[in-house]
């Protein structure tokens, strides 16, 4: 092989790294099966198999490209996830749900054979971002209003523990100051009860 002819395939292997760290970091994170340019309904080894094989062209200590790294890391996490049952479990539910609701919409039949075209598996990613999207969208909302009722709940118990802290506390406070009131009292009942002396001229009188 000549200089010329190295040099060209060492230029055309940067080119294809620097496509797929761009095809990579372009493509929606959640959707796993798009990260490793899959479709649903891949076997196990077909996700180890396309791993492998992208992770060889991309790994950062085979290209310069300074976003390597971080596609890399995508590529990984989208194989845990399709390797997880139930991650990839939710991930399916949520295609099974954008090509219902594009049938739906479009008003096909399930043996349209349009639903096997290039533009409708286009379609069908984006309506499963969508979905996928809405279904984040959703559980945040869930969580924001369960840590919300958490808080009023927490709230709540806070302001009973402080009533009672002060009812206990003006409950003692009214037991402590028990001898002073009845002491008090009898010195009232005693300046109450005192007689009268009689005025010196009255006496005589």
């Amino acid at each position: 092989m000549s200089d010329i002819d190295s040099i060209l395939k060492k230029e055309s292997s940067k080119h294809a790294q620097d496509e797929e760290v761009a095809r990579i970091l372009a493509e929606f994170p959640p959707d796993a099966y798009s990260v490793l340019a899959l479709q649903p309904g891949c076997t196990p080894a077909d996700i180890k198999a396309q791993y492998r094989k992208k992770s060889l062209l991309i790994h950062p200590d085979r290209t310069p490209n300074p976003q390597a790294p971080d596609a890399f890391d995508r590529l990984k996490k989208a194989q845990d996830t399709l390797l997880d049952d139930k991650r990839r479990e939710h991930l399916d539910q949520a295609f099974t749900d954008a090509r219902r609701l594009l049938i739906r919409e479009r008003k096909w039949g399930l043996s349209d054979e349009r639903l096997k075209s290039a533009a409708f598996l286009r379609d069908w990613r984006d309506k499963t971002r969508e979905v996928l999207i809405e279904t984040e969208l959703r559980k945040r909302r869930i969580e924001k209003a369960r840590m919300e009722e958490e808080g009023r709940q927490k709230r709540k118990l806070e302001e009973q523990v402080e009533e009672k802290r002060k009812k206990r506390e003006a409950d003692k406070a009214w037991e402590d100051s028990r001898d002073t009131r009845v002491g008090n009292w009898r010195e009232y009942r005693k300046t109450v009860t005192k007689p009268k002396k009689k005025k010196k001229a009255d006496l005589l009188v």
